[in-house]
């Protein structure tokens, strides 16, 4: 079953007014969900487009906005198995489209055209590709063709622990794979570097997520790094900011290895640091001297 709605106008207007007019800032469709993986986290050696949730119950609407289209897991339009299962498209102003999925099939007269602010969309459930019950949500920016990161517009989740640096790797001109932990001295050039950073919110039992930015410095001047809040869709490719846009495909190769960008390191003794925030202001650092020949 496929209900498809006309596009129109949306029932809220600018962002800007969503996000900063009293009562009206968006809100997570779970607040108490737990969430699976985030925005830019790795998913083989692809990134997630949206955040992942545990949970059981109603999905809220994160505002107000108006229904597009909904898709149904059983419906016979397509024989080809969809990894969002049942998943209903919102728009919620200024280009800005929620896409609700992963959700419980309900009938079609279950579905209103106008979304209300804390509407239910649908129940928690486990359609698509998916073995916990629970939702996907996320947000498409139909004008600029690009995902943006849920954190860049609703207020981040409770988060008190810092980002976690659990390696770093330099690969030379030669595709040489080096841990800069024993390296005693590096030949002088161009290194691509590499970094496996995750986070935890509150627990370090918790599901590892990404980091909202991973930054690298030389000599305490950041040259470059990696931010997760818009994935851009080009030529058939999806891009990610990295100093410029960088195909998604080359930053995710070295999965678990986030690649941020590339230095050039010259002769003498080089203090090289990654940085590595999360969205609500959390950091953790990891130095590295390094003998430069």
């Amino acid at each position: 079953m496929n209900l498809r709605i006309k596009p129109g106008r949306a029932v809220l207007p600018l962002i800007f007014f969503l996000l900063w007019a009293p009562g009206f800032g968006m809100e997570w469709p779970s607040p108490n969900a737990a969430p699976l993986s985030n925005f830019g986290w790795i998913n083989g050696k692809q990134p997630v487009l949206g955040v992942s949730f545990a949970s059981q119950g109603p999905i809220h609407a994160a505002a107000a906005g108006e229904l597009l289209f909904v898709h149904s897991q059983t419906s016979t339009a397509s024989r080809m198995p969809s990894p969002l299962g049942s998943w209903a498209a919102v728009d919620h102003g200024d280009w800005l489209i929620g896409v609700y999925s992963r959700f419980e099939d309900k009938e079609e007269s279950g579905y209103a055209t106008i979304v209300e602010k804390d509407g239910i969309i649908a129940s928690s459930g486990r359609s698509g590709w998916t073995e916990e019950e629970g939702f996907y949500f996320s947000f498409f920016d139909r004008k600029d063709r690009r995902w943006v990161n849920p954190s860049m517009f609703i207020a981040p989740m409770p988060d008190t622990r810092a980002p976690v640096i659990q390696g770093v790797q330099l690969k030379n001109n030669d595709g040489r794979i080096i841990n800069p932990v024993p390296a005693r001295s590096l030949g002088q050039g161009r290194y691509v570097v590499s970094v496996q950073a995750s986070d935890t919110r509150l627990d370090p039992g918790e599901k590892p997520l990404a980091p909202h930015r991973i930054a690298c410095s030389v000599n305490g001047v950041e040259i470059g790094g990696l931010s997760f809040e818009t994935f851009t869709a080009r030529d058939g490719s999806l891009m990610v900011s990295r100093d410029g846009l960088v195909t998604a495909e080359r930053i995710y190769a070295a999965a678990p290895f986030f690649e941020i960008g590339e230095v050039w390191l010259n002769r003498g003794q080089v203090n090289l640091e990654i940085t590595a925030y999360d969205i609500s202001g959390n950091v953790r650092s990891a130095g590295y001297r390094l003998q430069i020949e």
